[in-house]
């Protein structure tokens, strides 16, 4: 006959939590934020019974949103008294999150959450802690399960809250732990009437005009009437979700080094390995590339990784915009991802028209151009910065500039004109590099695409007397 195993007490959950994430070898604090309500004062109440055996240092942290008038006041008042009754020490402040909400252009939600995890971050700098334990339970995971859902966040939001998650912001790092995540709302309810304690209970939980309230007062009992067990199948596929996530994850890290590599403030993807990995893995290369870059995952949703790989497909010379100002783009052989793409390119910036000195040097912002009239030569091919052109085909002054729109000129072994940017296409030149490819002119054509091709008209023939010599030098 099997023996029936008894599901461990919620205190041995969290204690296991506490030694698996190895809280308890910590010699730092860890801070605990309080807001109250039966989750996180239950949670409190347990860390501080095991905090004799265990070696914890507890710091409670409450912020008050003055979003709720005296209920909030009151709320920080219960917390000071409870923290005041167990000797634990505690800092409480109060943050208006709606100026906060105005000024970012957030939902109250949104703003609430970024407020109060900035202001956990300032506390944990203020005593020296890394982590900061939140009071989320089972039923915070499937609520976050079916609102990743709903707002298509994929795979990823599929595995809903995670045990432990790294948060940054203006430049704080803090390790977000959940201690309750395998306990549910009901246990720590109960939780709190065995040990005579009396939470707070925030009205606005039962707020329709919340999304998460709603999911939770209206979708969740219409989805039990089509499967009674939704809750334990919801759960179920978070973890399928997260191991499948990490395995991935880690594969995306084999394969990060042959792929990307970061120079500067740019991250730089070899196309061809890029294009060889399954759409899976593409997906995770590009999301933890944005994370590097940014420090966080924050805004960046489902639809911005997948118009990036819509991009893998498109010819060189595309680009997207990202959340935060960043730019993906592709080029013939790499993909780029960063903020100044544009000042990716080794060329310097060339903003205007400049006289040449012949013979001479002439300087301008990061370049340095020599000039020289030499004797026929029998034979006139230079490296692709010197070029030797037919002087007496030159008229008038020489300058050089950027190129502008409707330029053309004939390219060396052509018989007929060419767009400039038609050209620069046809020779591969990046798209980020051609307004700073200097552009060599006289009073009536274009002589020399510098780097790349002269025009027929000046190339150097037997008959030609005297050959302009010019040499571009990057200072820069």
């Amino acid at each position: 006959m099997a023996r029936f195993q008894q599901k461990p007490t919620l205190e041995q959950r969290v204690s296991s939590f506490l030694r698996e994430h190895h809280l308890t070898a910590s010699r730092k604090p860890l801070l605990v934020a309080v807001s109250g309500g039966p989750d996180s004062v239950c949670m409190l109440h347990v860390l501080n019974a095991l905090k004799k055996d265990s070696g914890l240092k507890l710091h409670v942290a409450h912020l008050d949103h003055q979003l709720r008038g005296n209920e909030s006041m009151a709320d920080a008042q219960y917390v000071l008294d409870l923290c005041h009754e167990l000797g634990i020490p505690v800092t409480i402040e109060q943050r208006n999150v709606r100026t906060y909400q105005k000024e970012h252009k957030l939902s109250i939600e949104e703003a609430a959450r970024e407020v109060r995890y900035g202001f956990f971050a300032e506390v944990a700098e203020s005593i020296g802690a890394e982590r900061v334990a939140v009071g989320h339970t089972l039923d915070d995971q499937v609520e976050t399960v079916l609102l990743n859902l709903l707002r298509g966040t994929g795979t990823r939001g599929l595995r809903g809250l995670q045990s432990v998650r790294h948060w940054q912001s203006s430049g704080r790092r803090l390790t977000i732990v959940r201690p309750l995540l395998a306990v549910s709302h009901k246990e720590t309810a109960a939780y709190c009437r065995r040990h005579h304690l009396q939470p707070r209970i925030d009205v606005t939980n039962r707020s329709l005009a919340l999304t998460r309230n709603r999911i939770r007062l209206k979708l969740l009992p219409l989805l039990k009437s089509y499967n009674p067990d939704i809750i334990e199948a919801l759960l179920r596929t978070a973890r399928i979700a997260s191991d499948d996530i990490a395995f991935l994850e880690k594969t995306a890290d084999r394969y990060w080094r042959k792929i990307a590599s970061k120079q500067g403030e740019v991250i730089v993807f070899r196309k061809s390995a890029l294009l060889e990995l399954p759409s899976g893995l593409q997906r995770l290369v590009l999301r933890r590339a944005i994370e590097d870059i940014l420090g966080t995952l924050k805004d960046i949703e489902a639809r911005h990784i997948e118009d990036m790989l819509t991009l893998l497909a498109k010819p060189a010379g595309k680009r997207i915009n990202l959340p935060y100002g960043l730019f993906f783009a592709t080029e013939y052989d790499r993909f780029l991802l960063g903020h100044q793409l544009d000042e990716f390119s080794p060329l310097p910036l060339l903003d205007s028209e400049h006289p040449l000195t012949i013979p001479g040097t002439t300087h301008i912002s990061g370049w340095r151009i020599h000039t020289d009239v030499i004797e026929k030569m029998e034979s006139a091919f230079g490296d692709d910065l010197t070029a030797y052109l037919n002087y007496d085909r030159v008229r008038g002054k020489l300058v050089v500039r950027p190129r502008c729109p409707g330029d053309r000129f004939q390219p060396l072994g052509m018989d007929e004109e060419k767009k400039v940017g038609r050209f620069m296409i046809d020779a591969r030149v990046p798209r980020l590099w051609r307004t700073r490819v200097p552009i060599v002119c006289d009073d009536e054509k274009l002589l020399w695409v510098v780097g790349y091709r002269i025009d027929e008209r000046v190339k150097v023939t037997e008959n030609t007397k005297r050959v302009l010599r010019i040499k571009f030098e990057q200072t820069n």
